[in-house]
C-alpha cells in the first residue's frame, strides 16, 4: 500500500525535498504558513498595544484645545501640529484596521508626514512635542543632535534613538513603533561651509545621512547588553514613528530678511525705488521659510524632503509672556504660589510686577525659559527666609519703579506689612 504524501494543513502544498513540513498530532504546517501566522499574531499583539491610542484619538480642534491649557500663543503651529498628528495616527489606525489575510496590495498607501519646528530659543517647540506625545498617549523620547555622530566615531549612533524609544516604551516593541521622536537641536547639523573641505565633518552632513533612512522607514536592530547573539536583538520598523526635528536656526533671519527685502532689486543706477518692498512681521519671520532657505542654511536637500510639514514659532512679546507666567495649567505663578502654600504663605503679584519680569524675561533673550530665572532672582531672598520665619502669612510683589525693580512684602498675622527688600529682577 502507497502512503499518501503528507500535506500542509494550511495551504495544501504537499512535502518534497525543497518543501520540508512541521508534524503535529493531527496535521501539518509548511514553512510560508508558519511565517505568515507569524505576521498574523504579531499584528494582534500590534492591535492591543495601540488599541488606546488610536481607539481616543482627538480630533484636531481636541488636540489644539489640550495644547491650548498648556502652551501660551503660536496657533499656527499648534494647528499644523494637530492637523499633521491626527492625520499620521488616523493612517495607522486605517492599516490597522485591515485585514492581513488579504489578497494582493492595497490600493492606497498612506506616507507618513514628518514635522519640522523652526523658532528661537524659548518658544515653546520640545513643550509642544512632549504635550503631544502625552496627549494621544504613546512612548515619547528627546534625542540631541548634538551628541549624535556619524557610525565609527566616539559618540551616539542615530540608532541609539530608536533603543530609547524602546526603554520609553519598556520594552514593548509592538508599543515603541507607534511612538514619537523629538530630535532637537537639528539646525546643528547644518553641513560645513565650502572653505571647510579636507576637514571631518562628523556631526554634520554625515548624520544628516544617516538619518534619511532612519527618518523615512527602516528596520533597526536594537542592540543591548548581556545578549550573546545577534539573533536575540529585537527588531523595530521606523516606518510608522513620527518624527518632529526642532531648532533655532540661528542666523537664518538673515537669509529670510534678504529674500524678503528684495536684494536682487540692484544697486545705484538700478534700483527701482518705485517698486514697494514686501512687508513681513519681524516677530513671525520664520513663517515665511520656504525648503530652499533651509537649503541654503546648511541642510542637504534630500534630508528637507523628509520633513514635508514645516512650521514655525515666532518670538513672545511681552503680553504673551505674561500669559505665560499665569494663564497655563502649570504656569510659574502657580507653581511658587503652590511652594508658598506650603510654608503657610499666600503669595500674590501685581499686573505691574508681572510686566516687569516680563520685559526683564525679554532682555535676556532666551525667551520663556528666563522667565524661571527672573522669578527665581526675585525670590530667592524670600525663599531663603521665610521658613525660619514665624506669623508669615501672605508675601506680596509690586512693581517698584520703572526700571523693572520689584519690590516684595511680607504681612505678618495681625501686623502691618514689611519690607522683605527690593528685588531687581535683572
Amino acid at each position: 500500500m502507497i502512503q499518501a504524501k503528507a500535506r500542509c494543513s494550511f495551504c495544501g502544498q504537499p512535502q518534497g525535498p525543497s518543501l520540508p513540513l512541521i508534524a503535529g498530532e493531527e496535521g501539518h504546517i509548511c514553512e510560508e504558513c508558519v511565517r505568515l501566522a507569524s505576521q498574523v499574531v504579531g499584528s494582534w499583539g500590534r492591535k492591543r498595544a495601540a488599541a488606546k491610542p488610536l481607539r481616543n484619538l482627538l480630533k484636531p480642534t481636541e488636540l489644539k484645545a489640550e495644547l491650548d491649557r498648556y502652551i501660551i500663543g503660536q496657533e499656527l503651529a499648534k494647528e499644523t501640529l494637530a492637523v499633521a498628528v491626527y492625520n499620521h495616527y488616523k493612517r495607522l489606525r486605517i492599516e490597522n484596521d485591515t485585514p492581513k489575510m488579504q489578497v494582493g496590495e492595497p490600493e492606497v498607501e498612506i506616507e507618513k508626514s514628518n514635522i519640522l519646528l523652526l523658532g528661537p530659543s524659548g518658544t515653546g517647540k520640545t513643550l509642544l512635542a512632549s504635550t503631544l506625545a502625552r496627549v494621544v498617549g504613546v512612548p515619547f523620547v528627546i534625542a540631541d543632535a548634538t551628541t549624535l555622530t556619524q557610525a565609527g566615531y566616539v559618540g551616539d549612533d542615530v540608532d541609539s534613538i530608536v533603543g530609547r524609544l524602546m526603554d520609553s516604551a519598556e520594552g514593548n516593541r509592538e508599543l515603541a513603533e507607534w511612538g514619537i521622536v523629538y530630535i532637537d537641536e537639528i539646525d546643528k547639523l547644518a553641513r560645513a561651509g565650502e572653505s571647510s573641505h579636507g576637514t571631518r565633518d562628523v556631526s554634520g552632513e554625515g548624520v544628516q545621512q544617516a538619518l534619511l533612512k532612519l527618518v523615512e522607514g527602516a528596520k533597526i536592530k536594537i542592540s543591548g547588553k548581556g545578549r550573546k547573539d545577534a539573533a536575540d536583538e529585537p527588531t523595530i520598523d521606523t516606518r510608522n514613528i513620527l518624527f518632529i526635528a526642532g531648532g533655532a536656526f540661528a542666523g537664518l533671519e538673515k537669509l529670510l530678511a534678504k529674500r524678503l527685502d528684495g536684494g536682487s532689486q540692484g544697486i545705484g543706477f538700478h534700483v527701482d525705488l518705485s517698486k514697494p518692498r514686501e512687508a513681513y512681521d519681524q516677530l513671525r519671520l520664520f513663517e515665511e521659510v520656504q525648503p530652499d532657505d533651509l537649503r541654503h542654511f546648511g541642510l542637504i536637500p534630500e534630508f528637507i524632503g523628509r520633513f514635508p510639514v514645516i512650521t514655525a514659532l515666532h518670538d513672545l512679546d511681552e503680553q504673551a509672556l505674561i500669559k505665560i507666567l499665569t494663564e497655563p495649567r502649570n504656569a510659574l505663578v502657580r507653581q511658587y504660589q503652590s511652594l508658598f502654600d506650603y510654608e503657610s504663605v499666600q503669595l500674590a503679584f501685581t499686573d505691574g510686577a508681572l510686566r516687569a519680569i516680563a520685559r526683564q524675561a525679554i532682555a535676556r533673550g532666551t525667551g520663556a525659559r528666563g522667565l524661571r530665572g527672573v522669578m527665581e532672582g526675585l525670590l530667592r531672598h524670600v525663599m531663603y527666609e521665610m521658613p525660619s520665619l514665624d506669623g508669615v502669612v501672605g508675601c506680596r510683589v509690586s512693581e517698584a519703579g520703572a526700571e523693572d525693580v520689584c519690590e516684595v512684602e511680607l504681612r505678618y498675622e495681625a501686623q502691618q506689612p514689611t519690607h522683605a527688600g527690593t528685588g531687581e529682577t535683572a
